[in-house]
């Protein structure tokens, strides 16, 4: 049987409860003479494994900070936005644990079969509103009673918070989520069966002074398709995996068709406006530069090149001699 790691916060009760008697140090070894049990519930299937679920974590880790930067400039107001927990229980579980009257939106999320839930605390999602309308950004519940203005306001924020979603999951899957229905009872919604699987993510969210919750429920079949994408294995694969041969060909047939702006300089001289204006036919200007000295070639306006002046095919042309090494056009 695999080994089970205690968090930081489980040692600390533990220690805590030993050193003030309420647990006995000898009773802890007689515990573990005995033949450990586990329960196992066939209701609640941990279809993720661990690994799978701090993938999770670390993808809607990166959406909260999305969506942290997203809220501040759109409502003009202290935003915050944490990921608090996630954990995979079954969907009658959760659809039970949410309060009776919120805001529930359903999208779906192309390529993936499926959709995914959005439950906003009203305390959050009228703060929000309030903030758009011109208010203070505080909170009122009149779940029951949203107008089609209201409905609309809040449906065009999730619908623009559901994009950093989008973002997060893009070194996954490309996805193209889309608001599918508005609801404030969860009862009205089914999307899988009672018993089937879900992960929540729950984001802790501060709005001004309004606090709450925000839940995204994700069924399984959402996540069936990628779910070997969320081991560390596959992180650490992707990020040690070098260039393909066929990679660097192909970015190098590119840079060689590339074009550039390539010009040679005779030379350079100064003369003053006067003269510049009595400029005539046949007049000489003397260059600074002397006849046997090499031109100066610049691509892109930087010296690359020293050549000599000549023709081909009785055209004018340069003959590259050298090429300028790094810090000598300096």
């Amino acid at each position: 049987m695999a080994e089970e790691v205690l968090s930081q916060n489980e040692i600390d009760a533990l220690l805590s409860a030993l050193s003030s008697g309420e647990m006995d140090a000898n009773e802890l070894k007689k515990e573990e003479s005995e033949k450990k049990v586990r329960v196992y519930d066939f209701k609640r299937a941990l279809r993720f494994s661990k690994d799978q679920i701090r993938g999770l974590s670390r993808i809607h880790e990166n959406f909260a900070r999305l969506l942290t930067t997203y809220l501040s400039a759109r409502l003009r107001t202290f935003s915050s936005v944490s990921v608090a927990s996630v954990d995979q229980i079954p969907y009658e579980e959760f659809i039970r644990s949410i309060p009776k009257r919120t805001i529930l939106n359903v999208f779906s999320v192309p390529p993936l079969e499926g959709r995914i839930l959005m439950e906003i605390n009203p305390n959050i999602a009228y703060a929000m509103l309030d903030r758009v309308l011109g208010g203070r950004g505080q909170s009122f519940n009149k779940v029951d009673s949203l107008t089609e203005i209201e409905t609309r306001i809040m449906s065009q924020i999730f619908e623009k918070m559901i994009e950093g979603l989008q973002e997060a999951w893009s070194s996954l899957v490309e996805i193209d989520p889309m608001l599918e229905d508005f609801e404030v009872n969860p009862q009205f919604l089914q999307m899988v069966s009672p018993n089937e699987t879900v992960v929540v993510i729950s984001l802790n969210t501060a709005i001004g002074e309004s606090s709450g919750m925000i839940n995204i429920c994700i069924p399984h079949i959402v996540l069936e398709p990628i779910i070997s994408k969320l081991s560390v294995h596959y992180w650490m694969q992707n990020q040690s995996s070098k260039a393909k041969p066929e990679d660097y060909n192909r970015l190098s047939n590119h840079l060689k068709s590339a074009k550039v702006d390539m010009k040679a300089i005779l030379g350079e001289s100064t003369i003053t406006i006067e003269e510049f204006l009595h400029l005539g036919v046949e007049d000489v200007i003397q260059l600074k530069q002397n006849i046997n000295d090499p031109l100066s070639v610049l691509v892109h306006n930087d010296l690359k090149f020293y050549a000599q002046a000549g023709k081909s095919r009785n055209k004018m042309a340069i003959q590259i001699l050298n090429t300028v090494q790094r810090g000598e056009s300096e």
